[in-house]
């Protein structure tokens, strides 16, 4: 009961920060997604790399300014501080240079048995998380207008998503869906998912006015198969390292990048499909 009164009170001001950085204004939504990138990639980067020297620190440190680039570099386009193409060219690459050499020169004078092992980990980390979250702003702002409603859409469309596996999967999964990287999701808990998903779809489309019924219905199946792949990814990432979450931020519910796995694999097909579509 205890647990459950903790994961009820955890969620509850989770929903509330999120409500309140989503529509509070553009410059609150850069903030709170800028503050969820800077922890996903904090987890990460606790799990991929070393923790036994005072040094690894800074090693974290150098990757959180790689990783967190592309986030504050599209932040600046969206918000208009960068204008010009060129100028954002120039600006990315005096930025993202001396952080990555940074990176390189400080794994010369460590004594770290993976120097480059360390640098493709924190390269990966700007793929795997900072270039999703920077294409997040490219789907919130067009020109004038902020998409809240949408970006809203897609985050209730994920947790949806995962909601009803889990609870479908709880009550009928009886086939594994991957049992070597998740043993517990089946492919039963896996329909039931999408069908949620395809339900929250159709009550968007009458609550929300952003988009048309047949756009959220494509959003829904992005999120039903991007979604899913994005918590088997993270769970395969876990399962590497022997570790059950990804951190302690939120209690009941594990670490920032639990909650966003599916998220963050979902964003780049959502962001192909609405700048197509606009």
């Amino acid at each position: 009961m205890r647990g459950l009164l903790q994961r009820m009170a955890t969620a509850a001001i989770f929903v509330f920060i999120m409500i309140v950085g989503l529509y509070g204004s553009p410059f609150s939504f850069v903030l709170l997604f800028a503050v969820i990138t800077g922890l996903c990639l904090w987890e990460y980067l606790n799990i991929v790399l070393d923790n036994n020297h005072r040094r690894d620190l800074l090693r974290k440190f150098i990757g959180m300014g790689v990783g967190l680039l592309p986030v504050i570099l599209s932040a600046l386009v969206k918000l208009g501080v960068i204008n010009a193409p060129d100028e954002f060219i120039y600006i990315a690459a005096f930025l993202f240079s001396p952080f990555i050499f940074l990176g390189f020169i400080f794994e010369l004078y460590t004594r770290s048995e993976r120097p480059f092992a360390n640098m493709a980990y924190i390269m990966l980390g700007m793929l795997y998380i900072g270039m999703p979250f920077a294409l997040l702003y490219f789907i919130a702002f067009e020109k004038s207008y902020f998409y809240a409603n949408t970006v809203f859409g897609i985050l209730l469309l994920t947790w949806m998503n995962d909601t009803g596996a889990y609870l479908i999967g709880s009550m009928i999964g009886r086939r594994p869906l991957l049992p070597r990287i998740s043993p517990k999701k089946t492919w039963e808990g896996t329909v039931g998912g999408v069908l949620v998903s395809f339900l929250t779809a159709i009550l968007l489309f009458f609550v929300l006015d952003e988009l048309q019924l047949r756009d959220w219905l494509v959003l829904a199946a992005i999120v039903s198969v991007f979604g899913t792949l994005g918590d088997l990814v993270e769970s395969m990432l876990k399962r590497s390292f022997a570790i059950k979450d990804s951190g302690t931020l939120l209690p009941g519910h594990g670490g920032m990048l639990d909650r966003f796995d599916g998220f963050i694999f979902c964003v780049p097909f959502a962001a192909a499909y609405l700048l197509w579509l606009r």
